[in-house]
């Protein structure tokens, strides 16, 4: 007995999910074609496909052009003998590396950062938030047409998340995580952390298929050009995959680029307008992507995934998250109870309330004279649910752009809001549940940190923290007054006259000994 399908509607939506995974898997066998062929007639060294990504990668490494590497491929394929595979043109080897499932779009933005020129603007020839032109300008202002002001390249994460699964390692190691880890309520992998643990107990739709995938977020700025420029700044955002083992998830070849934001300026705030690509997809992969292979067990499944956090330095941070990290409610965990204090010397804010973090009786809170001159009291501020901050920024604006800044605060800065937006990332229906949705990156808080030490124990020049206006500020303070810097009234000047926390010349000698 044949059953309803419903009507010819859902006949034809049928036949389009067919004729998508049939293109998907003539694409898949083409591939292992190519990976099989040999590079000329009786040739065992290479294949086509590797003698492909090696020259590709070499063209990456070196920056060849485009005309450059054609002419390359000739040669090769003139030296080899008769037979071979070896391409006559860039395009066609772009061509054949297009089965590895690595394409991209490139998509052109705004310079204010305000749009992307898709969807509904993807014809329009300038911003209608700023209504700067979308091309570049020459040096006598005119437009060349044609040549986007800025772009983002973004690589498509669904149609690599197909080829891992289609590969009978990958898939088996992107299941470690449920049958390979060793469960005993330590911490040794993010599987362990009450967040995924969380994401198991709330949808446990979710939970119970162990290939469903568990994703961290990272990006950062950097100069692509080294000492060249050092205004220039390039963002590559990166998904990490959580399901592999820890020798395997933070590896170069699984760490996946999703996104490149050129510069030459960063995005700063406005990051969630080129980060929208992606989170579109996040969110189709929460809903599930259907007949998705599995070469390990040969059959078909619905494959979804979840963004546990993102990981970043601090002003990323405040990028992502919308959240102040600078002034007066710098702190992302206190917001409100904050609580800095003004350096009159120094001239900058500083947060010396850590103390409340400690147990109720602990002896550092009663220990003045150490820390800034008061016995601390106060209780830890509770953190807020992810629910509880939603709540409070779910009616400020998304990003808007350069080109259309909000209004500055004008009130009384402890008064200054926590929040400067609502992040692109509530877009997600899970977001607001998550427990912890941003985290600092170790390294910079070690680097920051040990800088700061060393540089003041080796009274190293534009890295100590031992200066004069620091002991102003700790006389005015109460502590260490016996630090106080000497006054000459004839000569206007005020010097250190006590060593301080610095190293003595004959101590910087042994630890340089070390």
């Amino acid at each position: 007995m044949i059953p309803d399908l419903g009507g010819n509607e859902d006949v034809d939506v049928l036949n389009d999910e067919d004729h998508e995974i049939s293109l998907d898997s003539n694409e898949f066998m083409q591939f292992v074609d190519y990976g099989d062929k040999p590079l000329y007639p009786g040739c065992t060294k290479s294949t086509k496909m590797n003698g492909l990504v090696q020259t590709f990668n070499l063209k990456a490494k070196h920056g060849l052009s485009d005309s450059c590497y054609t002419d390359i491929l000739i040669l090769f394929h003139t030296l080899l003998p008769d037979g071979n595979e070896v391409p006559g043109s860039v395009n066609l080897a772009k061509k054949t590396l297009s089965t590895l499932g690595m394409k991209y779009e490139k998509i052109d933005a705004c310079p204010n950062d305000c749009i992307l020129y898709i969807d509904l603007n993807v014809d329009a020839k300038k911003c209608p938030s700023c209504n700067a032109s979308r091309w570049k300008l020459a040096k006598d202002g005119s437009e060349k047409v044609g040549v986007p002001a800025k772009t983002l390249w973004y690589f498509p994460p669904i149609p690599r998340f197909r080829r891992m699964f289609q590969s009978t390692v990958s898939a088996k190691e992107l299941t470690w995580h449920a049958r390979g880890r060793k469960k005993d309520g330590m911490m040794r992998h993010p599987a362990d952390s009450p967040t995924s643990k969380m994401v198991d107990t709330n949808w446990t739709d979710f939970g119970i298929e162990p290939r469903n995938l568990r994703l961290a977020l990272s990006l950062d700025g950097f100069n692509p050009y080294g000492s060249v420029s050092s205004k220039y700044s390039c963002w590559p955002v990166i998904l990490i995959t959580y399901n592999l083992p820890p020798w395997l998830c933070m590896k170069r070849k699984y760490m996946m680029l999703t996104l490149l934001i050129s510069g030459p300026k960063q995005p700063g705030n406005d990051i969630d307008v080129f980060l929208q690509p992606l989170v579109d997809d996040l969110k189709v992969l929460w809903d599930g992507v259907k007949r998705v292979y599995d070469s390990v067990k040969g059959e078909y499944f619905k494959l979804k995934a979840v963004l546990l956090w993102t990981i970043n330095d601090f002003p990323a941070y405040g990028n992502l998250s919308g959240c102040v990290v600078k002034g007066y409610n710098a702190c992302p965990i206190c917001v409100d109870q904050t609580k800095p204090y003004w350096l009159k010397h120094l001239k900058k804010l500083v947060f010396l309330r850590n103390r409340r973090q400690l147990p109720r009786h602990h002896p550092y809170r009663k220990q003045a004279s150490a820390f800034d001159n008061t016995i601390e009291k106060d209780v830890a501020p509770t953190p807020l649910t992810g629910e509880e901050t939603f709540a409070r920024v779910k009616g400020l604006p998304i990003a808007s752009g350069k080109g259309n800044p909000p209004a500055p605060y004008t009130g009384p800065p402890e008064n200054r809001p926590c929040w400067k937006k609502k992040s692109v990332f509530y877009e997600l229906d899970y977001w607001k549940f998550l427990p912890v949705r941003h985290n600092l990156d170790v390294m910079h808080i070690e680097k920051n940190c040990c800088d700061a030490i060393l540089g003041t124990l080796l009274n190293i020049p534009g890295k100590t923290k031992d200066g004069v206006a620091a002991r102003l500020d700790m006389v005015d303070m109460g502590i260490h007054t016996d630090l106080k810097p000497t006054t000459s009234v004839h000569e206007r000047k005020i010097w250190k006259t006590k060593q301080g926390l610095r190293y003595t010349p004959d101590q910087i000698d042994e630890v340089r000994a070390e």
